[in-house]
């Protein structure tokens, strides 16, 4: 999934979860849940197209093994600072990931594998990219672009760009939570 696509999966579950508490969204909710949505990426991506650690851009931060540790520290440190839905909205962000990297290439049309979120207990298989971060997220978003250039509207693309208004239309009713937080700095 791109970070994007990562971040809307993500928003939809938490506005979802708040909704059922019966509150939206709050802005620092907002963004902790959208670095969660990218937490397991931006740790294991560099680990191993950067520095080589683990032969895939699926290790230690994808790992089920790992996850239930990372959700009770931030709920506990959450709590600590007087806001357990800030832990609330880490743990939907990062789970979400998790589930989205498991769906996504179901989505696709490939068979439905636990494997990236088995590490250590499997080593996901591929070589280690001889190219950096850097080089290969720009590989794969000017083929994402070329694509959508192409207008090569699969069943992918047309699901990701409903995703995309739905959740922009969710946004909205929740007051978009976060733009406030931004745009205030910028007035003063």
């Amino acid at each position: 999934m791109w970070p994007w696509e990562h971040l809307a999966f993500g928003y939809v579950l938490y506005s979802l979860f708040r909704h059922a508490t019966g509150r939206s969204p709050t802005g620092p909710e907002v963004f902790v849940l959208a670095a969660a949505t990218q937490f397991p990426d931006l740790v294991d991506k560099p680990l191993s197209w950067t520095f080589g650690v683990m032969p895939t851009g699926y290790g230690l931060a994808h790992s089920i093994f790992v996850a239930p540790v990372l959700v009770a520290a931030a709920l506990l440190v959450a709590t600590r600072l007087g806001s357990v839905m800030w832990g609330a909205a880490f743990a939907v962000g990062y789970l979400s990931h998790l589930v989205g990297d498991v769906v996504y290439p179901y989505i696709e049309g490939d068979a439905l594998s636990l494997d990236p979120l088995l590490w250590p207990l499997v080593n996901n298989t591929g070589a280690a990219p001889e190219a950096g971060s850097i080089e290969l997220v720009v590989y794969y978003l000017v083929r994402w672009l070329g694509d959508l250039l192409r207008l090569d509207v699969g069943l992918l693309l047309a699901f990701e760009l409903a995703l995309a208004t739905f959740v922009f239309g969710l946004w909205a009713y929740d007051g978009f939570p976060g733009v406030a937080m931004v745009v205030r700095p910028l007035r003063r």
